[in-house]
C-alpha cells in the first residue's frame, strides 16, 4: 500500500478510479467550480496535517470554498458513496475476503471541536455532535469494520463514553456493498471482535443472519456459566487461529491515525469529521 504523508495528492491512478463517482463539477447558478482532484488534495491535506482551515495553503484556494464543498457533499452522502464505490469494486474483483474484524477507537476532540450550536442541527447530525465526556475528557469514538486486507468498510460514530455492544447492530446494518446483479450484499461469511462484543445480544444477532461470530468470552462469562452447573449451557464455538486474524482492524485504525486530523478532532460537527473520515478511507 502507498504510504500517504502530508500534503501527498492523488496520484493519476487513484484519481482515474474515483473521478467518474464524483458529481458533475458544474454548480447550479455561477461559473464552474475548481477541479475536485483539486479539493480532495486541499480536504487530504487538512486531515492529513490537521492544520486549521483558516491556514490552508494558498494553492489549494480559498479555505471557505474547501470547507463548504466538503461539507455539502458529506449532506448528500457524496464521499460515503465513493467509499462504498470503491469496496463493491474491490469485491467485483474478487480483491474483498469476508473475513470482517469489527472494533472501535477513542479520538479526543480538540478545544477546536467544541461550540457546534445545539438546537437547529442538519439533518442526519447527532444533537450531541458525537461528541461525550470519559475518562480522557471529550471526545468521540470511531465504530468500524474492516476487511482482511486492513482496508475500513464502514464507519460509525457516538460519543466517546458510549458502549460497544448497543451500537454493534449499527455498524453491520451500514454494512451494504452493492453488486453488478442482485441485491447488495450486507452479510459477511464471519465476524471476528474482541471480548467487548462477547454478550448474548451479539451472538443472537449474527447467528439469525447466519453470519459466524469469532468473538472470545470474558472471564466472568465463564465464570457465571460454570457457576449455574448444567443449567449455564456450553460454552459459545470459538475459533482460536481464525481470531488471530483480527489484528487486521487494529492495523487499520492505525493507519487512520497517521492522519493528524483523524487521531484528534477538530471538526464542531460529526458530519464534517466523519466526510474526513470517509476521504481518507477512500486514500486506503
Amino acid at each position: 500500500m502507498r504510504v500517504v504523508g502530508p500534503g501527498v495528492p492523488l496520484t493519476d491512478a487513484q484519481w482515474a478510479r474515483i473521478e467518474p463517482l464524483l458529481p458533475d463539477r458544474t454548480p447550479k447558478r455561477g461559473g464552474r467550480w475548481r477541479d475536485h482532484r483539486k479539493l480532495i488534495d486541499a480536504i487530504a491535506y487538512k486531515f492529513q496535517t490537521g492544520t486549521p482551515w483558516v491556514h490552508l495553503p494558498e494553492k489549494y484556494g480559498n479555505w471557505r470554498g474547501v470547507y463548504n464543498r466538503l461539507r455539502m457533499r458529506a449532506v448528500d452522502g457524496t464521499w460515503e458513496r465513493v467509499l462504498t464505490a470503491l469496496v463493491a469494486r474491490a469485491d467485483a474483483e474478487e480483491n474483498l475476503a469476508w473475513a470482517v474484524s469489527v472494533d472501535s477507537t477513542i479520538v479526543r476532540a480538540h478545544q477546536h471541536a467544541a461550540g457546534a450550536r445545539k438546537k437547529g442541527a442538519p439533518a442526519g447530525e447527532p444533537d450531541d455532535h458525537a461528541i461525550g465526556r470519559s475518562r480522557g475528557g471529550r471526545t468521540t469514538k470511531i465504530r468500524l469494520a474492516a476487511d482482511a486486507r486492513c482496508r475500513p468498510l464502514v464507519f460509525v460514530l457516538t460519543a466517546g463514553q458510549a458502549g460497544d455492544v448497543p451500537s454493534f447492530t449499527d455498524v453491520m446494518a451500514r454494512l451494504r456493498v452493492p453488486r453488478r446483479c442482485g441485491r447488495p450484499r450486507t452479510r459477511p461469511d464471519m465476524v471476528l471482535a474482541d471480548k467487548a462484543y462477547s454478550s448474548g445480544e451479539i451472538r443472537n444477532h449474527l447467528r439469525r443472519r447466519g453470519i459466524r461470530a469469532v468473538i472470545p468470552e470474558r472471564a466472568d462469562q465463564q465464570a457465571n456459566r460454570r457457576q449455574r452447573g448444567r443449567t449455564g449451557g456450553r460454552p459459545p464455538a470459538f475459533d482460536r487461529e481464525t481470531y488471530k486474524q483480527r489484528n487486521t482492524v487494529e492495523r487499520c485504525i492505525n493507519r487512520l491515525k497517521q492522519w493528524r486530523g483523524i487521531a484528534t478532532r477538530y471538526e464542531k460537527t460529526a458530519t464534517v469529521y466523519l466526510a474526513g473520515l470517509h476521504i481518507a478511507g477512500t486514500f486506503l
